[in-house]
């Protein structure tokens, strides 16, 4: 009896946004999906053990990831994502990405990496991803009906995040919440307990309610955008400074906390400008930068710190 092929998928990274899409059309076209386990250290090890000094640290665990999954696949999905179609592109790292791990990694199974344009909608920005399953099995129809599939999938868990918040992603919220807090950034550094040193968690633990940009509709999205002359370059960072802007003036907001990784090139902006929309509403802000040396007891002394501070500040105390 044939084996069925092996495809494995780095948890990291894109697979934080179009996870569900990965899986999914793979195993519709009757591979096994085999996924990274989540972020921990002997991963970042790893990855910081192959990767160049200067990278950031999401693209050190990425390659951490890769290295876990080099015995355990035939096949490592590695797309590269950008955004030749519209106005916005994703970090030029993502375009590399496939390179980088190849010429990084030794022994690894074949890559596969067709380029993708991440937002577009319809389904010829996908081509590539069907032409990919042509490729692999040779029935196109099998392929389209696998992607059409797949798409429905993320687009219903897209639906149940905005529908029910954070749960639908894994962390409830507190029934006894005091305050709000808008967790703007990256989807994977928020989402990513060793990448941020597990601050939605510390948040939770200290009843706070906690927002992020997934909750956020794309039309709520460009509505936030209205309010700047011009876009940000980046993809991942308009959508950080929408979010932030649609949670302080559409919900009660008690705080906003912007979490980015240490020398992120087109994070550079983000912080600043959602620190003075922040300061022109009166919205207390805190900015956490994390990096490979990040630990639990610092993120877990920064959160505490604010939501005593923002505790003080709703009784109506000195803070400041």
């Amino acid at each position: 009896m044939k084996r069925t092929a092996v495809i494995g998928i780095p948890r990291y990274l894109s697979y934080f946004s179009f996870g569900e899409l990965w899986e999914r059309y793979f195993e519709h076209l009757g591979f096994e999906v085999t996924i990274s386990p989540p972020s921990n250290q002997d991963i970042l090890d790893e990855g910081v053990r192959e990767t160049v000094n200067d990278a950031c640290i999401p693209i050190k665990l990425f390659h951490g990831h890769v290295k876990s999954l080099r015995d355990k696949a035939d096949y490592l999905f590695v797309p590269r994502l950008g955004g030749t179609r519209t106005r916005y592109t994703v970090c030029p790292k993502f375009l590399g990405l496939p390179d980088m791990v190849k010429y990084s990694l030794s022994g690894l199974p074949e890559v596969l990496a067709p380029r993708l344009d991440v937002r577009q909608r319809s389904i010829g920005a996908w081509r590539e991803l069907v032409k990919l399953g042509v490729q692999l099995t040779g029935r196109r129809l099998a392929a389209s009906r696998a992607f059409a599939q797949a798409r429905r999938v993320l687009a219903d868990k897209v639906s149940e995040i905005q529908r029910e918040g954070l749960p639908a992603l894994g962390f409830p919220q507190p029934s006894d919440s005091d305050l709000t807090v808008g967790v703007v950034g990256y989807p994977y550094v928020i989402y990513d307990h060793l990448a941020n040193g597990g601050l939605l968690e510390q948040l939770l633990r200290q009843r706070v309610s906690v927002r992020t940009p997934e909750l956020v509709t794309d039309s709520q999205m460009k509505e936030r955008s209205q309010q700047f002359p011009k876009d940000l370059f980046w993809f991942y960072s308009n959508r950080t400074l929408w979010s932030g802007l649609h949670f302080m003036d559409a919900d009660r907001l008690d705080g906003l906390v912007h979490v980015t990784a240490f020398g992120c090139g087109p994070d550079a902006m983000v912080g600043k400008l959602l620190e003075m929309e922040s300061r022109q509403r009166g919205v207390p802000f805190l900015s956490v930068m994390v990096d490979e040396h990040t630990g639990e007891a610092g993120v877990a002394t920064r959160a505490e710190a604010f939501v005593d501070m923002l505790r003080r500040r709703l009784r109506g105390g000195s803070a400041s």
